[in-house]
């Protein structure tokens, strides 16, 4: 959670609304991300795009819960989000 709750606060707010979009279709439809395998077994990876680039947003859920873990670009992502 504090790598999602960090990079929403560096954010635009025109950014923000498009990531809210995004968190709005996860509560929808949580099963709207990949699932990943390996080192991240249990964590959906959704990719919306945002103005010119692909964001990411990670994030875990069961029947009552999603928590969202984190947002950012491709780049070191994934790396990111298995520390």
């Amino acid at each position: 959670m504090p790598l999602f709750k960090r990079a929403y606060k560096r954010l635009h707010p025109n950014q923000r609304r498009i990531v809210d979009k995004a968190v709005n279709a996860i509560a929808a439809n949580p099963e709207v991300g990949q699932l990943k395998k390996g080192d991240l077994d249990g964590i959906y990876v959704h990719k919306f795009p945002c103005f010119d680039r692909q964001m990411l947003l990670a994030y875990e859920w069961d029947p009552t819960t999603r928590v969202l873990l984190a947002l950012g670009v491709h780049e070191n992502f994934y790396r990111k989000l298995k520390k």
